[in-house]
């Protein structure tokens, strides 16, 4: 039993093996047989794209800090350790990667027509259109670099594919052939379609690897090719700016972004039938170990399978489409400014449509009452019509302020270019304050009414990129309060300007009263527990990590406080340990789109306060982050939040998973002869249109 006075390691679980079992959650549903089959194609194709940034950023932090300090610790024990576990978990999930590959969703695409040809299937029509391709489109592209003292290893860039080659024989200039190196250029395609004819199916593909591996030895006339091996390295991909030095950060940040590529070596993936003596070459040059080396039967990076995915045209093969459904004020043909005056508007994305939010800001741009546009921007993608509305609104004279968050991991580049087209536009364009991300969500409207100026407001849980709006689940409000929209103003004014910072009206702020209000609400749970009164605490969040707040849950747990916590992703608090947690159930929900909303509920002796965010339940959060919280007070849209955030999930039982107080998920089932609920199935039909 875990005592109040416990071991601080006991207490929190371990971060990293915590995000490992939501990628373990996510493999899952690439072996389940229910979906269909492209889509558990692109769930295996995610685990592979979450691994990747698992090893760039939490993985090179450990090996960063044990360089630093060889005994350093982490909140669940020794920096060795977690590294040691983290290997030993994530190469459990990539064996089980390459084996649903090759024996379930390869065999059940190819019964479908859609083959991946690899270069053992060819038959001879397969291999001579293979080697057209090659001697056409690839090998000009090739440059083979054998490895000799005038011919050194070549810089490997982060995550490309690359090919190590054992050589036999003696060149035209007398040299005794060894080791050379491939690398693929990013320009090539790593999945080739393949005519209908030659194929033999509907949907053919070769995969790079394949062709390259088939006909390598073309680049190497007269020798013998000994071994072929594919190998890809992971750096850290962490920018190192000083943003305590810099004078100008966005120049600083695009200088950085160019060594990206070349951070320090965390890990090596090579072909499963690798040579010792290759191997023994590639970790001596890398300075990788044993540890740190991944071994795969089939193509070193699965993210590539996704463009599968993109060139296969069966709709049967995929989730089926929906029409995002509009809320009633919202119906066709409505003014948008006069349904948000009328009271608060509630979006549920994606099973609600974007479209308002977009509408919103391309109305104001052309709206010739609008004077002035505000927006917060983390992420929106390097194609984005919401912030071509901006650039509009801006060349026509309006004032556009923007705070762009520079840097928003891995978006740094995006996010560059639009701060300098809306500067060339004209538009205000700042980024937030220095040692603290913006990752609020936020835009404000001003329009001239009747005289006098009026402020609308769009309030978020998720970012501004329309694309992944149909992706990511989240929740969006307009509105028109003017304590809200004033609140908005204020936190605007402090990410542009300077001075202290004023007590908002009814808007909670990271880095200054998000985390002091949610403590102590948690603590007003546990006295009114305490105190013989009902007492209740939902949250949903992404991540679960901050110490003093895991510590407060379990006071309230002892307190008798009923908790329920839905997290996507990585949980820290231990759930159901007697005399510590026994009243905490932690679950998540893994489905056809990424939970992203963030919601806090506490009962708060019967009125309900609900709140809305864009902050997750970690110290980075609510203390090196500018983040907003908004409360939720119109009894009907509260009601709205309350179902479809929490109640759906809560009913649950075949999409979504329970946690033990070791860290382990059980997927839950329905119980025999019950009926199976899926919350964003469920979601779909009700809100979508279609």
């Amino acid at each position: 039993m875990l005592s109040p006075d416990s071991d601080r390691s006991l207490r929190l679980l371990n971060r990293e093996l915590g995000l490992l079992a939501f990628n373990e959650r996510v493999l899952a549903l690439a072996d389940d047989p229910t979906i269909p089959r492209l889509e558990r194609l692109r769930y295996l194709t995610i685990v592979s794209s979450n691994l990747d940034e698992l090893f760039e950023v939490r993985v090179a932090e450990l090996k960063e800090l044990e360089r630093a300090d060889a005994d350093a610790q982490v909140d669940s024990g020794s920096i060795a350790e977690a590294l040691r576990g983290v290997a030993e978990r994530a190469r459990r999930i990539v064996d089980r990667q390459y084996a649903l590959l090759d024996h379930a969703l390869t065999p059940a695409l190819a019964e479908q027509g859609v083959v991946i040809l690899l270069s053992s299937m060819w038959n001879d029509a397969q291999r001579r259109w293979a080697e057209r391709v090659f001697l056409d489109e690839i090998e000009p592209l090739l440059t083979p670099i054998a490895l000799d003292p005038a011919h050194p290893f070549p810089r490997i860039l982060n995550k490309s594919l690359n090919f190590v080659i054992e050589l036999e024989g003696v060149d035209a200039f007398g040299r005794e052939a060894g080791i050379a190196i491939v690398q693929a250029p990013r320009a090539l395609p790593r999945v080739i379609p393949v005519p209908v004819d030659v194929a033999g199916a509907p949907h053919g593909v070769m995969l790079l690897t394949s062709v390259v591996g088939g006909f390598v030895d073309r680049l190497f006339p007269g020798l013998a090719v000994r071994s072929v091996n594919q190998f890809r390295v992971t750096r850290n991909s962490e920018l190192f700016v000083d943003e305590e030095e810099v004078t100008d950060l966005r120049q600083a940040l695009h200088s950085e972004l160019s060594q990206r590529h070349y951070g320090d070596e965390v890990r090596l993936e090579v072909s499963a039938a690798i040579g010792d003596k290759v191997l023994r070459l590639l970790q001596s040059e890398f300075d990788l170990g044993e540890q740190d080396t991944y071994r795969v039967d089939g193509p070193v990076n699965l993210v590539r399978l996704q463009q599968v995915i993109d060139l296969v045209d069966r709709p049967d093969l995929k989730f089926p489409p929906f029409e995002p459904g509009l809320p009633a004020p919202l119906a066709a043909g409505a003014d948008l400014f006069a349904a948000i005056r009328a009271g608060d508007v509630l979006l549920h994305h994606p099973y609600e449509s974007f479209a308002p939010v977009m509408d919103f800001l391309r109305s104001a741009a052309d709206d010739p009452q609008v004077v002035a546009i505000k927006q917060t921007i983390y992420r929106t993608g390097a194609d984005s019509l919401l912030m071509e509305s901006l650039v509009a609104a801006a060349r026509a004279g309006k004032e556009v302020t923007v705070v762009v968050e520079l840097m928003a991991r891995f978006d740094e580049e995006a996010n560059i270019n639009w701060a300098s087209r809306l500067e060339e536009a004209g538009a205000h364009v700042v980024y937030g304050v220095v040692g603290h991300k913006t990752h609020a969500k936020l835009a404000l409207v001003l329009r001239r009414e009747d005289g006098a100026l009026r402020r609308y407001a769009h309030l978020g849980t998720g970012n501004y990129h329309p694309r992944t709006a149909k992706l990511y689940e989240d929740f969006s409000m307009f509105t028109a309060a003017s304590d809200v929209c004033a609140d908005v103003h204020e936190v605007f004014r402090r990410l542009t300007g300077t001075g202290q910072a004023i007590e908002l009206r009814c808007l909670l702020q990271a880095p200054f009263t998000l985390a002091a209000h949610v403590l102590a609400a948690i603590k007003r749970e546990a006295d009114a527990a305490r105190a013989g009164r009902r007492a209740y605490i939902a949250a949903k969040v992404n991540a679960l990590l901050e110490p003093s707040v895991i510590e407060a849950l379990y006071q309230a747990s002892q307190a008798g406080v009923r908790i329920d916590l839905i997290v996507r992703g990585v949980c820290a608090l231990r759930p159901g340990v007697p005399g510590l947690s026994e009243n905490i159930r932690v679950r998540s929900v893994i489905g056809r789109f990424l939970e992203h909303s963030r919601i806090y509920h506490f009962r708060a002796d019967g009125r309900d306060e609900v709140w809305l965010a864009s902050a997750d339940w970690m110290g980075r959060n609510f203390h090196r982050r500018v983040e907003v919280a908004f409360p939720i007070r119109d009894r009907r849209l509260k009601a709205r939040v309350l179902a479809e955030g929490f109640a759906v999930h809560l009913r649950d039982n075949a999409s979504a998973w329970t946690m033990d107080s070791v860290g382990h998920y059980v997927r839950r089932r329905p119980r025999a002869n019950a009926r199976a609920i899926v919350s964003q199935q469920a979601l779909l039909e009700k809100l979508s249109a279609r």
